[in-house]
Formats: C-alpha cells, sequence, structure tokens
C-alpha cells in the first residue's frame, strides 16, 4: 500500500471561506478569501489484521504504527480561494480558482510545495435560464453528506496514513463516498416550488484502487451525475445518482457500469439539527469511484447537534460503509465504521476552536475486526 496513492484521494472539499477582501475593478467585483486549520491528532490501533481499504487498521489508520501524533490539518486542506462576479447584459458571470494546500508532512528539511488545484471554474446564468458551470469543481453525488457533516470544520477519523502530506477522512470510507473533484459542464435549474435539478457530464476517471494496481480505464463516455433537491424552511431532501462505463485493462477485470444512487435530508430546529443520508450500488466504492471494482456497497451516514450557546456547538455522528459481497476486489474488508463526538466553539467569527474523540471499526468477512481511537483538538480559521 503506498500512502502517496491514498493520499491523493484524502483531500476534502472547501467550505464557503468569508471573503475579507473585495475589490471593485470596472464592472468586476474580486473577492479574495481562504481557510488555515491544524489539529493535534493521536491514534492507537489494536485488534486483528483486516484487508482492503480497513480504515482502523494498523497500515492505514495509524500509518504503520500501533500509536501516532500528527500536528496537521483536519478534513479541510489550508486554501486560498479567489472569484470575480459581473453582470454582462442578461447573465450573472462567476469566475472561481481554489489553491490548497497540507500542513503536515514526514519532514522537516524537504520543501512542502505539493499544490492542489481542485477548483477552477466559470459560470453564466440567470434567475430565468439556470446556471450553466464549466470547469473543475466537486461533484454533486456525495455534496450534501460532506459540506454537512460537522466534522468538515474538524478531523472526524484522523486516519494517519492519509493525514500527512494531505488531510484525515472525516466519515469518507466510513458513511459516505468522497464527493470527488472532476473535470465538468454542469448545469443547476431555477428554483421551482422548492424544487432545484442539478446534473453533469463529468470526465470519466480510472479506478484508484490503492491497495493493488489499477485494474480499469475509460473511454469515450463521459461519467453522468444528477440530483433532485427541495429545500423549505428548515428542511433540505435530496435524492440522487451517478453512473460511469469502466473498461478492464487487468486479467480477469470484466467491464462494468457503475450505477450508484443517494438519498438524504436534513432538518434544523432552532438550536437543534439533524442529518440523514445513504448511498448505494455498483462500483460506488469505500473511498472513491469503482476503487474496488464493479462490488456492490453501501454508505450510511446519520448526524444530530444542538447550539447550547451562540458559540458552542455540540454534536455526535455515525457513519458505517459495507460492501455487500467477498469478491476479489474488496481484499476481505466488509466494512468500515466511525462514531464521532465533536465540540465546536467559536471563539470569534473568524475562528473556530475544536475538539473531537471518536473510534473507527473495520470488520473482515472472515471475523476478524480492528479498531482505531483517535483523538483530535485544534482550530480553524476563515479569511
Amino acid at each position: 500500500m503506498k500512502k502517496t496513492m491514498l493520499a491523493a484521494l484524502a483531500g476534502a472539499a472547501l467550505a464557503p471561506a468569508a471573503h475579507a477582501v473585495d475589490v471593485k475593478a470596472g464592472d468586476w467585483n474580486l473577492n479574495v478569501g481562504g481557510i488555515v486549520n491544524a489539529y493535534y491528532t493521536h491514534v492507537s490501533c489494536s485488534g486483528d489484521a483486516v484487508g482492503g481499504l480497513a480504515l482502523a487498521s494498523r497500515g492505514i489508520g495509524c500509518g504503520g504504527e500501533d500509536n501516532r501524533t500528527t500536528i496537521g490539518n483536519g478534513l479541510l486542506p489550508n486554501g486560498l480561494v479567489t472569484s470575480a462576479t459581473t453582470k454582462q447584459g442578461d447573465y450573472d458571470i462567476k469566475a472561481h480558482i481554489g489553491i490548497y494546500h497540507a500542513t503536515a508532512t514526514d519532514s522537516a528539511i524537504a520543501q512542502n510545495s505539493e499544490v492542489d488545484v481542485r477548483q477552477a471554474w466559470f459560470s453564466f446564468g440567470n434567475a430565468e435560464m439556470g446556471t450553466v458551470k464549466l470547469g473543475r469543481d466537486n461533484g454533486i453525488f456525495g455534496n450534501n453528506a460532506i459540506f454537512g457533516d460537522m466534522t468538515l470544520i474538524g478531523a472526524g477519523a484522523p486516519v494517519q496514513a492519509t493525514q500527512r502530506g494531505r488531510v484525515t477522512l472525516g466519515h469518507i470510507g466510513a458513511g459516505y463516498a468522497y464527493v470527488g473533484y472532476y473535470g465538468q459542464i454542469a448545469y443547476t435549474s431555477p428554483k421551482f416550488s422548492g424544487f432545484t435539478v442539478d446534473a453533469a457530464l463529468v470526465s470519466p476517471v480510472v479506478d484508484s484502487p490503492i491497495v493493488s494496481a489499477a485494474q480499469y480505464s475509460t473511454k469515450s463516455q463521459p461519467q453522468v451525475q444528477a440530483q433532485l433537491s427541495y429545500a423549505d424552511g428548515g428542511l433540505r431532501a435530496w435524492v440522487g445518482g451517478k453512473t460511469q462505463k469502466f473498461h478492464g485493462v487487468a486479467a480477469g477485470a470484466p467491464d462494468f457500469t457503475m450505477a450508484a444512487y443517494e438519498v438524504g435530508a436534513a432538518y434544523q430546529y432552532g438550536a437543534f439539527g439533524v442529518l440523514a443520508n445513504f448511498q448505494g450500488g455498483k462500483g460506488v466504492g469505500i473511498l472513491s469511484d469503482a476503487d474496488q471494482g464493479e462490488v456492490r456497497g453501501k454508505h450510511g451516514f446519520v448526524q444530530a447537534t444542538m447550539k447550547t450557546s451562540d458559540k458552542l456547538k455540540l454534536g455526535i455522528g455515525y457513519g458505517i460503509s459495507r460492501n455487500d459481497d467477498n469478491t476479489l476486489g474488496t481484499h476481505g474488508l466488509k466494512s468500515n465504521a466511525n462514531l464521532t463526538l465533536g465540540a465546536y466553539y467559536s471563539l470569534t467569527s473568524a475562528i473556530t476552536l475544536v475538539g473531537e474523540i471518536g473510534q473507527t471499526r473495520s470488520k473482515a468477512f472472515g471475523g476478524g475486526e480492528a479498531r482505531m481511537n483517535g483523538v483530535s483538538f485544534g482550530g480553524i480559521l476563515f479569511f
């Protein structure tokens, strides 16, 4: 297992930044904002050896050790985000570029120069026609789960094989599959009686099996993602799906079509909030698209939060990701599950201090179980 391959999948989406710089330049409004965060995380791993993408295993959860400590990013990286907006004729126009970077590495000498430009897109539209977006951005499938996860501004599962050089995993792989970043042409409809349609043609991706060589490639067909959502007051609900043809390139790897679906809802009532999300289908993967080939799997995530004051929010989140069958692609992994308790304190309008504890469990089809206990504390700044 190559840690750099795991890290390539571990980046998490950036929450909207509070723009501190707003400059008027002719007909354009230019905005610059960003995010910086760091968390002390400590994990300990025990139990049985579980294969595949077992997040609680010693190799992945603790980075090859029984215990490990890192001071690095949580689920979000550091980022510098720029955008420009204008109105030309009947169209509202926007351009957006997000540049991201990691805090922790395994070296105090080597240059920490890896930069991730995961967002670079422009959009145009209006209230009557909706909005068209072209460029690179997060996918539609899974965005409500990760953007609604309380650990987005914390760490969630502090998986050590990904945190050094990138970020933690939140509930990725133990509650939902990663939202992913793709080249895309996307459309968002106007809102009709509370309903909105999002659809995208997405640049097709190869599988990322992590613990073995790549098994599949792509040809001419794009990936397609779509979602129907509803919002009214404190209620949001959604149903969506994605599909892509994968072509086998390894011996014994047959062609197959990824077909994944998602349904979820969130409700905010005063100080109380709840969220539930379910994903399933063929090729949905544990972390990302087809990372276990054509394996059928399921992801479930539930969360409850409560604001005890204007500054403090408490929450509990539980997620589980399961493979339906013990096929070759799973390498024996039956499930990953994570329970996280968190406290989020707004020190100022820009700074949130975070403390979380949690446990991740990975089970094998053969009956073995691995456990990773984790704790994290630190803070995040939006500017």
